[in-house]
């Protein structure tokens, strides 16, 4: 009896064995069917404090237990900057650019109009903004200018007009006049500057007519591509102080021009327009009987003291030049000699 006795014992042993690594194989596989909760191994680690930036828990206890006090103020001028260098950093984004309103007019018989809008656009579009340029047309059935404009990526404001003209300085005063009734009227605030189709620019340029407080002026040369010689116009200045006029004789005689200053070769704030007061003057463009543009030339000339010359060393660098075509020129005769660096195909 004892022999049978011990073999029930020993069978009951395995049963139950068998049965507990039944259980546990059963209990483990559902269990890796169950979703892991949020709490983990990583609960027991330091919490920290509510005034630190929230960084990963295993990020802080490094750098709480094992980064080096210089790597440990590096991270935490990264968290919570408050370095003299960052804080200017901020204080510059805070200063906005001044707004620069490039008017373009435009002349509809002009053969290298479309070229030279792309070959313009080409390097205006690499002005850091706020930029806005102001083309200005004769209202027509052609779309090519508005299919250009849309295509540079450049904020613009397109504007046309009816009237005909025989000359064509009237015409560009014309579009000048209407572009600056267009600024008055939406009383668009910023620096106003005058770029015909043929200006070449050195990107620095816009740079520097952003610090214009009133009126700016800058030395620009003139090429001239039939008769390959340059002529430089523009001021003679002493630091940013205007001080002469570089003027172009005419037929080797003294006369010169009715005016030393060229459309390109000045820019303005466009708040004279509309706030004399601010400058000091006590009248208005609507106050006057002359027309926009002659009084913005007008006032240039007179406001000696709110002038300033561009670049302020002295004036010394040409940023601006100015190559004139021959009208009759087509073309497929003008382009390779206007437009070496257009990156136009």
């Amino acid at each position: 009896m004892g022999t049978a006795e011990r073999s029930k014992k020993k069978v009951q042993v395995y049963k139950k064995a068998v049965f507990h690594f039944l259980l546990c194989f059963v209990m483990g596989f559902f269990t890796g069917f169950a979703p892991t909760g949020k709490s983990s191994i990583f609960s027991s680690l330091p919490v920290l404090p509510s005034n630190q930036s929230a960084v990963p828990l295993q990020r802080g206890e490094l750098l709480l237990e094992e980064i080096p006090e210089e790597s440990w103020k590096f991270n935490t001028t990264l968290e919570n900057p408050s370095t003299e260098e960052e804080k200017e950093d901020e204080i510059d984004g805070l200063i906005p650019r001044r707004l620069i309103i490039l008017v373009t007019p435009t002349r509809m018989n002009d053969k290298l109009r479309e070229v030279n809008l792309r070959r313009l656009s080409n390097t205006l579009r690499l002005v850091p903004p706020p930029f806005l340029w102001v083309v200005v047309e004769q209202k027509s059935d052609s779309s090519q200018v508005s299919e250009i404009l849309r295509k540079t990526g450049i904020m613009y404001r397109h504007l046309v007009f009816n009237e005909n003209f025989t000359d064509p300085e009237v015409e560009m005063d014309h579009q000048r006049n209407l572009a600056l009734n267009h600024i008055e009227y939406h009383r668009l605030s910023g620096i106003v500057h005058f770029a015909g189709l043929s200006n070449v620019y050195d990107l620095q340029f816009f740079d520097h007519i952003r610090d214009i407080e009133v009126f700016g002026t800058w030395p620009m040369a003139i090429v001239s591509a039939n008769r390959k010689k340059v002529v430089i116009e523009g001021p003679v200045c002493d630091s940013s102080e205007v001080v002469g006029w570089h003027l172009r004789k005419m037929n080797n005689l003294t006369e010169t021009r009715s005016s030393p200053v060229h459309i390109s070769s000045f820019a303005f704030n466009s708040s004279v327009l509309w706030d004399p007061e601010r400058w000091g003057r006590l009248s208005s463009v609507q106050d006057t009987t002359q027309n926009t543009i002659k009084f913005v030339k007008k006032e240039v000339l007179e406001e000696e003291t709110k002038l300033i010359g561009i670049p302020p060393e002295g004036c010394s660098k040409i940023m601006l030049w100015n190559v004139q075509i021959p009208t009759g020129t087509t073309p497929n005769n003008s382009v390779p000699a206007t437009l070496p660096d257009s990156g136009q195909r």
